[in-house]
């Protein structure tokens, strides 16, 4: 019986060490590299039990294939007008060639520093084509940060992928500052294109106001050049009738009309308190003398 037990036992050893040995299992998420004294055998990214043989013949290298996120931190670079900013970006990122990210690179430590070399350079290339403006304007058309994002992950996205087999799925900036020494300097800009932008309003305002000071006074010489217009044919319309009043009373009886024409004009040439020193055979005042000679 206890022969039986040992052999037992001998047989599940043998078992177990077959399994380890003999077998692996790729999880979900990631994928294995079989190598073979050093070269790669396989590589298996489906999950699931393989086989292999058991070490030092081959090895099984384990690499995650899910997304991975990358933080470059704060890194200076130079725009085109020589400016100095510190920009901070951050890059989602996953394998897309094992073999290819394995026999360049190795493990994913060593990428993420591979990486964030190539995220350096790539900021640093882009941004040397861009004017400080393109980050930091009043003008919200003079900023091109999505374009600058652009930039670098096509830069990025192109070497990471012939060089390491790693897909890079975007690139954003995450932070934007500026050294002490270019804050002032940045401020004055600011400032200066504000001032611009009001000179220009103003500019706008008064023109705007010329014109419409121009409309308004062309309207009012219009409106009284209608108006004296108006009023000269009124005043032309009413001595017209006037004289026709005047001329058929003078048809009626030309000798009443000429009295009463000759004191309306006396009674309009003196007042109240008027000394008048005259000749009364002249007219209007004869209208005095000549009721006395015909009473005589």
């Amino acid at each position: 019986m206890k022969r039986h037990l040992k052999w037992i036992c001998a047989l599940l050893l043998v078992v177990i060490l077959g399994a380890f040995g003999f077998t692996f299992v790729v999880r979900e998420g990631t994928c294995a590299i079989v190598s073979r004294f050093g070269k790669i055998r396989e590589v298996c990214e489906e999950a699931g039990l393989r086989f292999r043989l058991p070490w030092p013949a081959e090895n099984v290298i384990d690499l995650d294939t899910r997304s991975q996120y990358l933080d470059s931190g704060y890194t200076e670079t130079l725009t085109h007008d020589k400016k100095n900013v510190i920009l901070q970006t951050y890059m989602v990122w996953k394998i897309a060639d094992p073999s290819l990210f394995y026999t360049s690179i190795g493990d994913m430590e060593t990428a993420r520093q591979y990486l964030n070399d190539l995220l350096a350079n790539a900021k640093n290339g882009v941004m040397g084509g861009y004017e400080l403006s393109s980050l930091v304007s009043v003008k919200s058309e003079d900023i091109r940060l999505d374009e600058i994002e652009r930039g670098i992950q096509a830069m990025v996205t192109s070497r990471a992928r012939e060089n390491y087999g790693i897909r890079v799925e975007t690139v954003q900036i995450k932070r934007l500052a500026l050294p002490n020494s270019n804050v002032e300097s940045v401020f004055e800009q600011m400032r200066t294109e504000r001032q611009k932008y009001v000179t220009q309003l103003l500019s706008e305002g008064e023109r705007d106001a010329t014109i419409i000071r121009s409309k308004a006074d062309a309207d009012a010489a219009q409106i009284i050049a209608d108006g004296q217009a108006r009023a000269a044919v009124i005043e032309a319309e009413t001595e017209k009738r006037v004289a026709e009043i005047y001329a058929g009373a003078y048809e009626k009886n030309p000798e009443l009309f000429t009295f009463l024409k000759r004191l309306t004009a006396l009674e309009e040439s003196v007042g109240d308190k008027t000394v008048l020193i005259i000749n009364s055979e002249e007219s209007p005042f004869s209208v005095l003398t000549d009721k006395q000679k015909r009473h005589d």
